[in-house]
């Protein structure tokens, strides 16, 4: 394996400790970064640092923002009767995509997951918990991924929620648009037909 100088091995170094970055990708990276001319990586470095320093946490909903409340959390046009309830910031920017759903978000940052050493007192559901005792919630969507976790955590949430008289609804799952039946998977399969609606 060929070893470079201290610097560009020290690039590649930190570029492999980033998730689905390994050795090889790593050392492209630094050389391509090597390659950039001076200003651009200056911008590079100038943009991971300020996205490191003023991003937070909104103190409403727990998403990633650089105000706060966020920009969804302090619209007024949302409805605030409704909360989406998602694992991770990337599935709102996910939902808001569709520009379909107009009500509030809950970011738990995580799912339950005992093999992971992951319990209900390390991911947001505190926070949901006293955002549903303060606000005039009428209904959360539970929007976890269909994983064993995702449904573990959407079923240990709607029985904390269910005696606060709140309606709690769990987004559809099944097969997707344009997918072929015939390449599904039995757990996909069964979902599709739990989640069928008369036409």
């Amino acid at each position: 394996m060929q070893t470079y100088s201290g610097p560009i091995s020290r690039l590649i170094e930190e570029f492999s400790k980033l998730p689905g970055i390994g050795r090889k990708t790593a050392q492209r990276l630094a050389f391509h970064v090597i390659n950039m001319n001076i200003s651009e990586v200056k911008g590079l470095s100038n943009a991971i640092l300020e996205a490191k320093q003023q991003i937070r946490y909104c103190s409403v909903c727990c998403n990633i923002t650089d105000k706060n409340p966020c920009s969804i959390c302090s619209n007024d046009n949302r409805n605030e009767e409704v909360i989406c309830v998602v694992e991770d910031p990337r599935d709102v920017a996910a939902m808001e995509r569709t520009k379909e759903f107009r009500g509030k978000y809950h970011v738990l940052h995580g799912v339950i997951s005992p093999m992971d050493g992951v319990g209900p007192d390390m991911i947001k559901i505190k926070e949901l918990i006293e955002r549903l005792n303060n606000e005039s919630v009428k209904e959360i969507i539970l929007a976890t991924n269909p994983t064993i976790e995702g449904e573990a955590t959407a079923m240990y949430l709607a029985r904390l929620i269910k005696p606060l008289g709140i309606k709690v609804t769990r987004i559809a799952h099944g097969l997707p648009v344009g997918g072929d039946l015939e390449y599904a998977d039995e757990v996909t399969i069964s979902k599709a037909l739990e989640g069928r609606r008369e036409l």
